[in-house]
């Protein structure tokens, strides 16, 4: 037990980047995440990205869809920081990532498509890690490690190591640990995969619920249908560049594409910009 517990606090302070804010310091409609001019990529004399403009509210649910290919990857990278501008800014939580790297990083909570645990760490020594890096005290992290354990139905794996756990296990662990620190921005990639129809509605359950208390949610998946259905606003990327953006209604009216799905849409607006040319 001991052991245990000196491994989650090592692996606490390594993760630990700095002072967390939640989403009750936002007020419903403040923009959380703000990406002015971005333009990046991997080479400055090739980027994949051109001019990104957009902006994500606190109490809002963005969809960021597009083929593969398109950015997607590339603009999550540099809302994370792993990859600078060549142009352009990019703000969480008012600020930058240069001028304040704890700030901006304690801002928000990442699931990445592929689950990144800690192979000998229990699912609970997960969540507890959690806590210790985002300074949760001990009531509010046992109500919230409950509520979630049985949420997504994994209160008999509490106490199995992350290397015994399916994927979609694996993946469960992921979105309890973001969901945990209830961050005042949530940035998920492709968040369903792996999971199964229970898992898939308990996540979708719950984002909802968050959205209504005033998180701000960027939510990346190919799964259209539920773009549509749960996410206010959604971005299309092709061709690094944002093709379409807005509420439903309002990219049906600005195409005069009435009753139109998001389906139709998405595949209407990729077939234009590759006929003419604005797809590479």
């Amino acid at each position: 037990m001991a052991e245990s517990q000196a491994r989650t606090r090592r692996s606490a302070e390594e993760l630990k980047k700095g002072r967390r804010r939640s989403m009750s310091e936002f007020q419903a409609g403040a923009e959380v995440l703000q990406v002015k001019g971005l333009t990046g990529g991997y080479s400055p004399r090739r980027p994949v990205l051109h001019e990104l403009d957009f902006t994500v509210r606190a109490g809002e649910m963005m969809g960021l869809i597009g083929l593969n290919g398109a950015g997607k990857s590339t603009t999550v990278k540099h809302l994370l920081g792993l990859m600078a501008p060549h142009r352009g800014e990019v703000k969480i939580g008012g600020t930058t990532l240069e001028a304040d790297p704890e700030r901006y990083r304690g801002s928000y909570a990442y699931v990445p498509e592929a689950p990144v645990l800690f192979e000998e760490l229990t699912v609970e020594e997960h969540l507890r890690l959690t806590a210790m890096a985002y300074g949760l005290d001990e009531k509010r992290y046992a109500e919230r490690r409950d509520r979630l354990l049985e949420e997504f139905r994994m209160g008999p794996k509490r106490g199995a190591r992350a290397a015994h756990l399916s994927k979609g296990m694996k993946q469960k662990v992921m979105l309890m640990n973001a969901l945990l620190a209830q961050p005042a921005l949530y940035i998920i990639d492709e968040p369903f995969l792996g999971l199964d129809p229970l898992g898939i509605r308990s996540l979708l359950d719950r984002l909802t619920e968050e959205r209504a208390k005033g998180a701000a949610i960027l939510m990346s998946t190919h799964i259209l249908s539920t773009v549509e259905t749960y996410c206010d606003r959604f971005m299309l990327l092709h061709g690094g560049r944002i093709r379409e953006m807005g509420t439903m209604d309002e990219v049906r009216m600005s195409r005069g594409a009435e009753g139109d799905t998001l389906e139709e849409i998405f595949y209407r607006v990729v077939e234009e910009s590759d006929a003419d040319g604005r797809g590479a």
